[in-house]
């Protein structure tokens, strides 16, 4: 059998952005490489092998056996998009050995359809800034001189676990609060006047309840503000933190390391990735 392969480069998404709670994302310039290998047997996680009944579903071909790899930065279950980016590599992967029967948009359908949300899966997809309600996305170019200084604790936090803590029902001012900020959060982004992003943050659906998990949540956010950020928030489910800034990143990624109390802990600053899912190898 004639060797046959795919290579997709998937960015990391921070999500939620605080108050957006599982309608914002950013793509950002960290990444992992899904390598999809037609093979004579399955050689690929769980995680892999449902995406592809999803893929083979909806693209109406016949299975075949396949094999996945995963190398690259993005740290697993910490608020990083690990888990798109093994969905995405895969749908893309098959869809590229079927002679991509599936459109872009239908891919990141289907992905969004498998992390139960689309906030990581739509910038993932897309790249930029990305507002998703259900199938319907929005997306952004975001300027290179905003940078995302992220605090990368090293202990993992599950999404199942992270999401069975948050309550079933808000008060209505709680929940107004929210949405406001998360519209001007979009307003900020779509406007690219980064400078009307200080003061609103504040967020009242996942984040308090959130901070069981990361107890030095709102005191690396004050040190980041404090070194010059415009403001912060907790990366999709955490453990991650993340500031954004227009100067002095280092300052901002010292200050959080030291509020954060946790000298293992890893600091990235990056930009926004505006390209999204890429195929970068093939042999077909």
């Amino acid at each position: 059998m004639k060797k046959q392969l795919i290579t997709v480069r998937i960015p990391a998404t921070t999500s939620n952005l605080g108050p957006g709670f599982d309608c914002l994302g950013v793509a950002l310039r960290l990444y992992n490489q899904v390598t999809i290998t037609r093979t004579r047997i399955v050689a690929a996680g769980k995680m892999a092998r449902s995406a592809a009944r999803m893929f083979f579903e909806a693209a109406r071909r016949e299975p075949f056996p396949f094999s996945c790899t995963i190398e690259g930065e993005v740290p697993i279950s910490r608020g990083l998009g690990s888990s798109v980016t093994v969905r995405l590599g895969v749908l893309h992967g098959l869809n590229a050995l079927c002679r991509r029967p599936l459109t872009r948009a239908k891919i990141f359908a289907l992905c969004a359809e498998l992390e139960g949300h689309p906030d990581n899966a739509a910038p993932a997809e897309f790249g930029g800034f990305a507002v998703a309600g259900g199938e319907r996305v929005q997306r952004f170019q975001i300027d290179p001189r905003l940078r995302f200084v992220l605090l990368i604790p090293g202990f993992k936090i599950e999404t199942a676990a992270a999401r069975a803590i948050l309550p079933n029902e808000l008060k209505r001012a709680a929940a107004v609060a929210s949405c406001g900020n998360a519209c001007a959060i979009t307003a900020a982004f779509v406007s690219r006047r980064y400078e009307n992003l200080r003061g609103v943050w504040n967020d009242h659906l996942h984040q308090p309840f959130r901070a069981k998990f990361v107890p030095f949540l709102n005191q690396v956010i004050a040190a980041g503000e404090k070194a010059g950020a415009l403001g912060g928030f907790l990366s999709g489910s955490g453990s991650t933190v993340a500031c954004l800034t227009l100067r002095s990143p280092e300052k901002v990624a010292a200050a959080m390391r030291a509020a954060s109390g946790l000298p293992e802990a890893e600091t990235r600053i990056v930009s926004a990735d505006n390209s999204g899912a890429r195929m970068i190898a093939s042999i077909l």
